[in-house]
């Protein structure tokens, strides 16, 4: 076996990595919480909201952490630039991608889409032939763009048509919001590796023209 040799990410790589992570473990927290609020007695609701309270500040202090450690970068600020433009990639999708995706545009699109975990991959043994499924991959980004996703099918006229006209053939809901994700996913690699700017008008064949297998 001869492994591909990478570099080692740089210590603000790490930083933003570590934040993002940390990040999500808060918001876990913060839901736990207002899952356990639902329930408790009213003696310990006082101690639990103020939890929550102090969990939404820390919160807050991580999103502006991120916000500084990205516009340290003039490399990582331009590519949050070009994620941003789309319609459905809010500031957490572009904080991921950054911190837990940084093959993005470095790769094809099927390579890329088969790293975050978003192609259906056989399950088969011998003559069985077992259900295409999507697994493995990057779950943090994953989890990240199926959020992007739900409000993408609504606000993203190129998603919002592909996932329509996946449903009208009979697809199952789940079945076309992975469909969606890895278009998105691809319309980002494309962007991020040609340095091009959202724009809605240029049909996806174009933005496979290069690294497409």
């Amino acid at each position: 076996m001869r492994p591909q040799v990478r570099a080692l990410p740089d210590e603000d790589a790490r930083t933003l990595n570590a934040i993002v992570g940390r990040r999500r473990q808060i918001i876990d927290m913060i839901t736990a919480e207002n899952n356990r609020l639902g329930f408790a007695l009213p003696a310990v609701q006082k101690g639990i909201k103020k939890h929550i309270r102090w969990l939404e500040r820390q919160l807050d202090d991580m999103d502006s952490d991120l916000d500084g450690l990205i516009r340290k970068s003039p490399v990582w600020q331009a590519k949050s630039d070009l994620l941003r433009e789309v319609p459905g990639v809010g500031p957490n999708l572009a904080r991921t991608l950054l911190a837990e995706l940084p093959e993005l545009g470095r790769l094809s699109n099927k390579q890329i889409a088969a790293l975050v975990g978003v192609v259906p991959l056989a399950r088969d043994s011998g003559l069985f032939r077992g259900k295409r499924m999507v697994w493995g991959g990057r779950a943090p980004v994953r989890s990240a763009l199926y959020m992007s996703i739900l409000s993408a099918t609504k606000w993203n006229p190129v998603i919002r048509i592909f996932y329509q006209r996946l449903r009208a053939q009979g697809k199952p809901p789940k079945v076309a919001m992975v469909a969606c994700m890895r278009k998105m996913l691809t319309i980002l690699n494309a962007m991020i590796r040609d340095g091009r700017e959202w724009n809605p008008e240029i049909p996806l064949d174009q933005l496979r023209l290069q690294h497409s297998c």
